[in-house]
């Protein structure tokens, strides 16, 4: 790809008609920990936005998980939820805005550990409007993994793969 179609394509965000981010999640990783028997939770920031307001017009990719293969930590057949969201999870729930861009969605049985890339797309029904305008809103995985599937007390790392795509415009700054 030569002349204008290269300069457009790494033009500033900020005046750019449609921005489309690919997010590579192959090798990241995310920490879920388990407080006493119940829900584990864990969260990493997977993007970030160019400051300004954001208008979110949707996601779509493919998201995988896989634990080690030898945690005795983690159930071989472990299940649970993932959103994703400009906050990070809190607590043993993915609410509000844990999962403003992707719904609560669940995940597993897992089979050796390892959960396999699945589909995930959400084309936003009433199109969200994030403020960054002070540069610090970010885009995070929020994983859940069931109560029984986790050693009390303990975490376990799960290594993601697969990609998501998104897309946004940059609506003017402060």
């Amino acid at each position: 790809m030569k002349g204008l179609p290269r300069s457009l394509s790494r033009q500033n965000k900020s005046v750019a008609a449609v921005v489309k981010d690919t997010i590579d999640l192959t090798g990241r990783t995310v920490t879920v920990t388990a407080t006493g028997a119940a829900i584990g939770f864990g969260s990493t920031q997977i993007h970030d936005f160019p400051e300004g307001n954001i208008l979110l017009l949707g996601l779509a990719g493919t998201i995988g998980f896989a634990g080690s293969g030898a945690d005795a930590n983690l159930t071989d057949t472990w299940s649970g939820d993932y959103g994703i969201g400009t906050t990070p999870a809190a607590d043993a729930t993915i609410t509000a805005a844990d999962v403003d861009m992707i719904a609560s969605t669940a995940i597993g049985a897992a089979v050796a550990e390892v959960i396999a890339p699945a589909r995930v797309a959400s084309a936003l029904v009433a199109s969200l409007m994030l403020d960054n305008t002070d540069g610090s809103l970010e885009v995070n995985l929020n994983v859940l993994i069931d109560a029984a599937n986790i050693v009390d007390s303990q975490s376990v790392i799960l290594t993601l793969s697969g990609s998501i795509q998104i897309a946004y415009v940059v609506l003017g700054d402060d």
